[in-house]
């Protein structure tokens, strides 16, 4: 029998820079009633995955890319993921591809396009951007993997307005458009932009990015900010949250302005819960997400993502924080 390509199925990117919100935007993709089913594939930027595990335990199917980026040396597993969805297209109704915090959003988009077989069964529906409002100005002063997410974005989700003030809120709000004019900008806190406003757009233009960027179809070249480094750690025993608190608490302070992104999925002691912690420098969060699997094992895994990490050091702080 031939294998008919039928209509075609929207992809949403969704990018932002390291600790942007992407995470917590997803989730509410996933956890509300809109009646659609979606494909995750999640990149992350590291040895060991810990992503995966802070999407929300829905019937999606989730797969994930570790130890590359998305955009350029595990691009060839994402055209393979892609290909391998497509034969059983009939699950779910969309594709949202979450990148690392470090990718270039325009060579993933172009996979779309220089690929037969994705081309065909697949369309770009938009490339959404999460931007986090209080870091953005340091951001685009060190990172120029942020302005590309910006300019290259068809939806822009501001997030965490609500640690700025108004008149911050104004100055990223304009530093954001004066890098992408045509994007259409959502104001958010913790990603609660209604879904609709995000799903099914039609955003993508391939003519106006074209008319922008006329080597895009043929460019594969992109370079990473080549002095930001991930770190992983993972040990067996239970954590002491009392021990572990006091040293991230301590690490945060004193390294918080060079630790870009930290998140971890930890086993406490005597908890059957996992715990998910998350930082962006030196604002922490974390909190239990859900019971351990049956004959799951419980390690504990912890990523670190910045600049100037000393390994041995942080390697010898996590073990402390082992439960005697």
């Amino acid at each position: 029998m031939t294998d008919t390509p039928g209509p075609k199925v929207p992809v949403t990117v969704l990018t932002g820079y390291l600790g942007a919100g992407k995470t917590t935007l997803l989730n509410r993709i996933l956890s509300e009633q809109h009646g659609r089913k979606y494909a995750v594939v999640i990149n992350e930027f590291g040895e060991l995955g810990v992503d995966n595990d802070l999407v929300v335990d829905t019937d999606e199917e989730v797969f994930e890319m570790n130890n590359g980026c998305i955009c350029c040396t595990v691009r060839g597993d994402l055209i393979r993921i892609v290909g391998g969805l497509m034969k059983r297209r009939d699950r779910f109704d969309g594709i949202i591809i979450e990148t690392t915090g470090l990718a270039n959003p325009a060579p993933v988009a172009q996979t779309f396009f220089v690929d037969d077989t994705v081309r065909d069964r697949t369309r770009l529906d938009a490339i959404i951007t999460v931007v986090d409002a209080r870091h953005l100005p340091q951001r685009l002063e060190d990172s120029h993997e942020a302005a590309d997410q910006i300019a290259f974005a068809d939806v822009i989700v501001l997030n965490k307005i609500d640690l700025v003030t108004p008149d911050e809120l104004e100055a990223v709000a304009a530093a954001v458009r004066l890098r992408n004019p045509f994007a259409k900008i959502h104001h958010a806190t913790r990603g609660n932009v209604p879904i609709a406003e995000l799903l099914d757009q039609g955003a993508f233009d391939l003519d106006r990015v074209l008319a922008g960027h006329p080597d895009f179809l043929g460019a594969d070249s992109h370079e990473h900010n080549e002095d930001v480094r991930s770190l992983s750690f993972e040990v067996e025993t239970p954590i002491d949250p009392e021990r572990f608190n006091a040293w991230i608490g301590a690490l945060l302070a004193e390294r918080g302005g060079d630790l870009l992104r930290t998140k971890g999925i930890l086993s406490y002691a005597g908890e059957d819960r996992r715990f998910a912690f998350q930082a962006v420098h030196m604002i922490a969060d974390g909190d239990f997400i859900g019971p351990w699997k049956p004959g799951e094992p419980r390690s504990s895994r912890i990523v670190f993502i910045g600049r100037n990490l000393n390994r041995p050091q942080l390697r010898r702080g996590f073990e402390s924080c082992q439960a005697a």
